[in-house]
């Protein structure tokens, strides 16, 4: 993609931006167990943010911040995922049943963890991955 010749305004609102709808993706990410939200709307908020990146800059500034290979962050991702769903095999229950129990941590206090949670950033991953993947062909194919 071409860079136009006045795109400071772009770039500056486009970093901030980018920035706030990351820190939203994250937010959309963690309540995903108790209201909407979750792996894949985080991730697809993450990728929206990344691509908006990819409009104000070019690719190759993007891989400069984030040197990242999407499809090994997919396969990771994938993997997570599935050793998590599988992990209730071990404990001779249905596959992707989760399990949780509240803790009393420094901090926050009393607290519930889940293992849904490892079960979402396998999700969060794989979306990222292939919603980036599938933007970078394209944009190559150009």
């Amino acid at each position: 993609m071409k860079k136009q010749p006045n795109d400071l305004i772009l770039q500056t609102v486009t970093t901030v931006i980018s920035f706030i709808i990351i820190l939203f993706s994250i937010d959309l990410f963690f309540a995903g167990h108790y209201t909407p939200g979750g792996g894949f709307i985080g991730g697809l908020m993450t990728a929206a943010a990344l691509v908006l990146l990819l409009l104000a800059y070019d690719i190759k500034t993007l891989n400069t911040i984030l040197p990242f290979d999407y499809r090994l962050m997919t396969a990771a991702g994938l993997l997570i995922a599935v050793l998590t769903g599988a992990g209730a095999l071990l404990f001779n229950e249905p596959f992707l049943t989760h399990a949780y129990d509240y803790f009393d941590l420094p901090l926050l206090g009393k607290t519930s963890l889940h293992t849904a949670v490892l079960f979402d950033i396998g999700v969060y991953l794989v979306v990222i991955g292939i919603t980036m993947t599938i933007i970078q062909t394209i944009g190559e194919s150009e």
